[in-house]
């Protein structure tokens, strides 16, 4: 199970470094708009930092896309 839910957590971390990085915008750029350093940012990128239900809404408007992409992990198999 832990193994499955760690899975999830890197898919969806890959599916917001994928939008991101389709909408030419950089680390930076989202570090700014949501008030954090970009090294903090970097780490939801990675996944090693566990992001509210509150961020990842921040994270969706800023990079103009539902919450709904962001969270399909079977978006990162395909990819």
């Amino acid at each position: 199970m832990n193994e499955k839910l760690n899975y999830k957590i890197k898919a969806i971390a890959a599916n917001i470094r994928n939008t991101r990085e389709r909408l030419n915008y950089t680390q930076e750029y989202l570090a700014a708009k949501l008030s954090i350093s970009q090294n903090a940012y970097s780490k939801i990128e990675l996944g090693y930092t566990k992001i509210t239900v509150e961020r990842l809404f921040q994270i969706a408007a800023i990079l103009e896309t539902d919450v709904h992409e962001l969270i399909d992990t079977e978006k990162v198999a395909a990819a």
